[in-house]
């Protein structure tokens, strides 16, 4: 048999899986108990939830973008009464209107989160939302699967009780293996829920019973070795640059794209509202009138297919582009790459564009 270096590895040891474990904890400053699951985000996302939430709890669902809508069919799927307080995709939820939901619904004793929105490219306040949630008591689960890496995710510091993260954005890593940073409330939750996931992938009590009961020893199954693997590789390049740094590198390559959308023309609009509301892991444009997005898009690609260029999905397809300057591509470059290539699309359509203002301006934002 011919052999190939990513066939003939050693086994991935318990130690060093709990080695990576305790590098992600660091990366998100918690204490809590972190758990890497071998599986994309959806994962723990569903899993949190299955874990957690059943027919006595009353929800809070924050509806942003479409992650929020999929979690509150989660909720309902598991029996809990779900509020879902949703706001336009173009802005971001306030703690001031979850307290407003608090004050309504004083049952609410689980809220449902999304930090980054990369598919509507806004961004919710975690910080001041979690100050809200503890003051009222809930659990509190955070989706920051696009956000970690591109801006702050502090789950002890925001009282998050079930934060998840992926590593394939931001982070710039591999999408087969995801975490879930747990607080002693949420196991408590998860064990006194006799719904929750037992004996299943989607358990998280199994990996707590089996992995972390047992001071992380045994592993209850097989690893995904070379995810992880490359989940170690990506927080070792990430801790030797500093979170810092790859920080500001998306907070750079938003404010670029923004910047460099208005002076570029040809009836470009940022579909987020307000620069404060805006994810720095993707930047949503909307389109000209009459100009639909998908096919300006599938235009800009025919020219480069390696522009991090993306169309809204469902009904945004036709209003929304999304500029995906995360990982490798949260540059300056490929910004300007990706606004230079829709430029030209739009001059293509008898619009009016300025490439030679988009480039000054993508060059001087700050």
């Amino acid at each position: 048999m011919t052999t190939h270096p990513f066939l003939d590895l050693a086994p991935l040891t318990a130690a060093r899986f709990a080695s990576i474990e305790d590098r992600v904890a660091r990366l998100l400053s918690t204490e809590q108990d972190v758990v890497i699951m071998q599986g994309e985000a959806l994962l723990p996302l569903e899993g949190a939830i299955r874990g957690t939430a059943g027919p006595g709890t009353t929800a809070l669902n924050i509806v942003t973008g479409p992650y929020g809508q999929t979690f509150g069919d989660w909720l309902r799927d598991c029996g809990a009464t779900v509020v879902d307080l949703a706001v336009p995709f173009h802005a971001a939820v306030t703690a001031a209107q979850v307290r407003e939901a608090f004050a309504a619904h004083p049952e609410i004793d689980f809220v449902s989160l999304v930090h980054a929105e990369a598919a509507t490219g806004n961004t919710n306040p975690v910080a001041e939302i979690g100050e809200a949630v503890r003051e009222h008591g809930a659990l509190f689960y955070l989706d920051a699967v696009a956000s970690v890496g591109a801006e702050p995710v502090l789950p002890d510091a925001w009282g998050v009780d079930l934060c998840v993260i992926g590593a394939q954005k931001a982070m710039g890593g591999p999408a087969g293996v995801s975490a879930v940073s747990v607080s002693e409330r949420a196991w408590a939750r998860m064990a006194a829920n006799p719904g929750a996931p037992r004996r299943s992938y989607l358990s998280l009590l199994d990996w707590k019973e089996r992995w972390i009961d047992g001071g992380r020893r045994t592993l209850p199954h097989a690893p995904a070795q070379l995810e992880m693997l490359a989940l170690e590789a990506c927080v070792e390049r990430i801790e030797a640059v500093g979170v810092d740094t790859v920080i500001a590198r998306h907070t750079a390559a938003a404010a670029a794209t923004r910047a460099g959308a208005l002076a570029l023309g040809g009836g470009f609009e940022p579909y987020v509202y307000e620069a404060r509301d805006a994810a720095p892991v993707a930047t949503t444009l909307r389109t000209p009138s009459g100009v639909v997005a998908s096919e300006l898009v599938a235009s800009a690609l025919a020219v480069d297919p390696a522009l991090p260029l993306a169309a809204g999905g469902g009904a945004l397809a036709k209003e929304m582009i999304r500029v995906n300057h995360y990982g490798a591509d949260a540059t300056r470059e490929a910004v300007l790459g990706s606004l230079v290539a829709l430029g030209a699309a739009l001059a293509d359509r008898g619009l009016t564009v300025d490439i030679d203002g988009c480039r000054r301006a993508v060059a001087n934002s700050s």
